[in-house]
């Protein structure tokens, strides 16, 4: 019985010991590659050989050619929205849409109980700065004579003092409407004026309507000879900005008639979801072609640099970064980090990370691991 336990621990054994032989030497002939001290070398029967292709990197001509969407809006200090600065009514109008207007062109105009109580502020103020102006110089005069009382000069002067200052409160909150005081009618309507140059791009006035000091504006007026539009460009496009200052902006309905913008302001803030930069660019617009909500296309063109370029099937893709693999020797590759930037048809920009001459794997590098 015993011989018999050791025959079969023997013969287990043995067949223990063949199997693992047979194990390692499957696992020599199917290893495509190994990996020492980061630098990946395929075995000498590894059939990646001939997945795998290199091209060696060189520096080109690269133009920054970038197009993105746009959208166009009215300069915002050539742009007014006109409300009544009172309650009041409306009884008289005197633009229509799509008329020119200059600065202080009438627009409409308002009976307001608030505005009454503030022309008789002006009257009142006036009248009592007048009569404070009489007596002090009235006293200044006894005083002058030797008949006048010290104490009742200055007090005089006191309330002259304080009486100006009323009268002046009062002109200055009259001149915020845009009329002149001294031609200013005691109950007369308020005449809203146009603030800006322009055209009325929305009038909304309805003679008889009451309107309270809050309500929507009733005119809107823009000066439309140049116009703003805003572009939007990724992060890590932000660089060629820099040294670009004329763009092109391109319209569906007119082909054949690229308009030349200058950019005119770049945004300090990048919109967290989009990972974009709002770009301002100025344009010309005499000719009307460009409208408030019109979407364009905004073409970015660079001059030519000389650049580094690789395929774009050469980058793979990190957790956290992108990457190549570069060839050391024959059949063996590193992994070099790399920060990439713009594209040029099957190519990308490479901004560092390699130099002229390396060799990277252009062909067959997602079969090699990322280490």
């Amino acid at each position: 019985m015993a011989k018999k336990v050791q025959i079969a621990g023997v013969l287990g054994l043995s067949l223990l010991l063949s199997f693992c032989s047979d194990k390692n030497e499957q696992n020599g002939e199917t290893a495509q590659y190994l990996v020492e001290n980061k630098v990946i070398s395929l075995t000498e029967n590894s059939n990646l050989k001939s997945r795998i292709k290199t091209t060696s990197v060189s520096e080109e001509d690269f133009t920054f050619d970038l197009v993105t969407a746009g959208i166009v809006k009215a300069i915002p200090n050539h742009y007014a929205e006109i409300a009544s600065p009172f309650s009041g009514r409306i009884i008289k109008s005197f633009v229509k849409l799509g008329q020119k207007v200059a600065v202080n062109t009438p627009l409409f105009e308002v009976t307001s109980p608030d505005y009454f109580d503030a022309q008789k502020d002006y009257f009142d103020s006036k009248q009592e700065y007048k009569q404070a102006s009489l007596n002090l110089r009235r006293q200044a005069d006894l005083l002058e004579n030797g008949v006048g009382v010290r104490q009742e000069y200055e007090e005089a002067e006191t309330e002259n003092s304080i009486a100006k200052a009323a009268f002046d409160n009062a002109t200055a909150a009259i001149k915020i409407y845009n009329v002149e005081p001294t031609s200013l009618v005691l109950g007369q309507p308020l005449i809203v004026r146009s603030p800006i140059a322009g055209e009325v791009l929305e009038n909304n006035v309805v003679i008889g309507q009451y309107i309270n000091d809050d309500s929507e504006p009733v005119v809107k007026i823009a000066s439309l000879n140049k116009i703003w539009i805003v572009g939007k460009i990724k992060e890590k496009d932000i660089n060629h900005l820099n040294k670009l200052n004329k763009v092109q902006v391109e319209l569906s309905a007119y082909l054949d008639q690229p308009i030349v913008g200058t950019i005119y302001h770049i945004n300090e803030i990048v919109d967290e979801e989009t990972r974009s930069i709002d770009v301002l660019i100025e344009v010309e617009n005499d000719k009307r072609i460009l409208k408030p909500g019109m979407y364009v296309n905004v073409r970015f063109i660079d001059q030519p640099e000389k650049v580094i370029l690789v395929p774009s099937r050469s980058i793979l893709q990190g957790e956290d970064d992108s990457f190549v693999f570069v060839a050391v020797s024959e059949h063996s590759y590193v992994r070099k980090n790399v920060k990439i930037g713009g594209v040029s048809g099957d190519k990308t920009v490479i901004l560092s990370g390699l130099d002229k001459g390396d060799k990277v794997v252009s062909e067959g590098g997602i079969y090699l691991p990322q280490l």
